[in-house]
């Protein structure tokens, strides 16, 4: 949201600008999103992540049995927390704010495993967009989620729906 602001004077002391994502009209299909910073996976943030959504999988949790298994021989990253990850990086850019609702996703993969301390760096490209038929207003849009880590290797894709508000009357910030 975008608001002049006054001091107690009447004087004119500059815009406030406060952040947002886009407004259903101003996504551009075959636009590219580029998120940034990326974010540093931890080894906490995974046994944290795995433990809360009670996913025990030793492949996360236990290193004695993940050297044991091949092909990886170390605990990997939750694939769900990478998934968590990749679309959160999006929000600042894509859907601060201007969310009605996550529609679905259609596809996802894991081309290749996330392991601690490796860096995810995320992407984002408008693939679609329609008026919503049933919500005056809201439009849905979709979008294809790439994440790479550090080495440029493709971790994570998602493609998903999403319902999104239109400009509002007057303009919006």
């Amino acid at each position: 949201m975008v608001a002049d602001r006054t001091a107690d004077n009447g004087t004119r002391v500059g815009r406030r600008i406060e952040q947002r994502g886009l407004w259903f009209e101003e996504f551009e299909i075959g636009t590219t999103y580029v998120h940034r910073p990326g974010r540093t996976v931890t080894e906490a943030d995974n046994v944290f992540f795995t433990t809360l959504t009670m996913n025990t999988q030793p492949l996360h949790l236990d290193q004695a049995a993940s050297e044991a298994l091949a092909p990886f021989h170390d605990r990997l990253v939750n694939s769900m927390f990478t998934l968590s990850t990749m679309v959160g990086l999006s929000v600042n850019q894509l859907t601060q704010g201007t969310i009605v609702a996550n529609l679905g996703f259609s596809e996802i993969a894991f081309p290749a495993p996330v392991r601690h301390g490796d860096t995810l760096y995320a992407e984002t490209l408008v693939t679609a967009k329609r008026p919503s038929g049933s919500r005056p207003g809201e439009g849905v849009v979709a979008l294809r989620h790439e994440a790479r880590n550090q080495r440029g290797e493709t971790v994570a894709i998602a493609v998903r729906q999403t319902l999104v508000r239109m400009r509002p009357e007057g303009g919006g910030a």
